[in-house]
């Protein structure tokens, strides 16, 4: 293999790519990203047998090849060099690398025993705007389950149509939901779920945040999701991933979802934000309770905690209050969590009673929802 490319284009696909190799004792090439030049063009490819990330590099191929070294030396060493041209030519069981008057040689396994990236059919694809993409999962990727006793609860629900898809999380203490906009082509059935991996759409954000904005636009400002039965492609401008899906069957989370309510209140995000956390510093720990109170009459939004350690706090916020007088306790942790993932300057509160969910929203925002589980008294 002999190959060329900027310094800022081979940094820059060593990072993204680079990011899923650690050490790994029982399979020490995992460790190793492979630069590829095979077919006219060059990649460079990671992979943690879960995850593949193959990133497409700019550069000119004068010899086709392939070749892994150590990740994290090869991406330590090409960050130091100046951004000019940098020449990579393999010989002897080394990767050559030369820059104006930097040169050195790293040491390496061939490329045979790189384990092979799953090839996902590409008959059809679900397209979705790049930053729709980015605020939708960022409110509800949180409130995934981190226990491994029901692995169908460690990823995110996506459910695509044509022309929508829906998000959904919950770890069965709190629910997220988003709705967002999507363009589908080829051959792709009405309806479709899967349950995409947490780790995987973390990896998908830390890649939105590293790819350049110029190589976004030759994409049109898209992601496309391409789907098999046990797989997913994910391209991201110049980057494509490959992971395996979670196996099993997303819970029917409709049924919690309340039909009806008792109680609506409209108050100020900012300022709920503030009272949430100054109850939170006086919540018990452990159960990190707060009581959420509406007087009737009084278009107020009382928040209060209590400890026998620290003492007591009581906020009284003004809101808009319709419906009878309805206290619930919540856990403060979820209920910011929540809170947070809103954008609008007011919030919709919605209870039927203290032992049934609270459903909150944005003030006219009907694609987006959270519920938190109330804590029973």
């Amino acid at each position: 293999m002999k190959i060329s490319s900027l310094q800022e284009n081979l940094k820059n696909s060593l990072q993204i790519a680079g990011h899923l190799s650690g050490k790994n004792i029982n399979l020490p090439i995992l460790n190793n990203i492979m630069i590829s030049a095979n077919d006219g063009e060059i990649q460079v490819i990671g992979t943690d047998l879960e995850i593949g990330i193959i990133c497409k590099l700019r550069g000119k191929i004068e010899e086709e090849g392939s070749y892994t070294v150590d990740s994290k030396i090869v991406s330590d060493y090409i960050s130091l060099l100046p951004n000019k041209k940098i020449d990579i030519e393999t010989k002897e069981n080394e990767l050559n690398i030369k820059s104006e008057n930097y040169k050195t040689n790293i040491k390496g396994m061939v490329a045979d025993d790189f384990p092979v990236i799953p090839q996902v059919e590409k008959n059809g694809n679900y397209k979705i705007k790049i930053d729709d993409f980015k605020k939708a999962l960022s409110q509800v990727i949180f409130a995934v389950s981190t226990s491994e006793t029901r692995t169908e609860l460690t990823g995110v629900l996506f459910k695509f149509t044509k022309k929508k898809l829906t998000l959904a999380s919950t770890d069965s203490y709190r629910l997220a939901e988003r709705k967002i906009e999507i363009k589908s082509e080829g051959e792709i059935p009405e309806e479709r779920n899967i349950i995409i991996p947490a780790k995987t759409l973390q990896e998908i954000t830390r890649i939105l945040s590293v790819v350049k904005n110029e190589n976004f636009e030759d994409k049109g400002g898209e992601i496309i999701f391409y789907v098999s039965d046990n797989q997913i492609l994910i391209n991201i401008a110049n980057t494509e991933l490959v992971s395996r899906l979670v196996e099993g069957v997303y819970p029917d989370y409709g049924q919690i979802i309340p039909d009806k309510h008792e109680t609506t209140v409209i108050i100020n995000r900012s300022e709920f934000i503030r009272a949430i956390k100054a109850a939170s510093i006086f919540s018990k720990s452990g159960s990190n309770d707060i009581n959420l109170d509406f007087p009737l009459g009084k278009n107020q939004v009382v928040i209060s905690s209590t400890s026998s350690q620290s003492g007591e706090n009581i906020t009284e916020l003004e809101a808009t209050v319709n419906g009878i007088d309805n206290g619930i306790v919540v856990n403060y942790r979820y209920l910011l969590d929540g809170v947070n993932a809103i954008d609008s300057e007011n919030i919709r509160i919605e209870i039927t009673n203290s032992n049934t969910p609270c459903l909150i929203r944005g003030e006219n925002d009907e694609d987006y929802f959270y519920i938190v589980m109330p804590i029973k008294q």
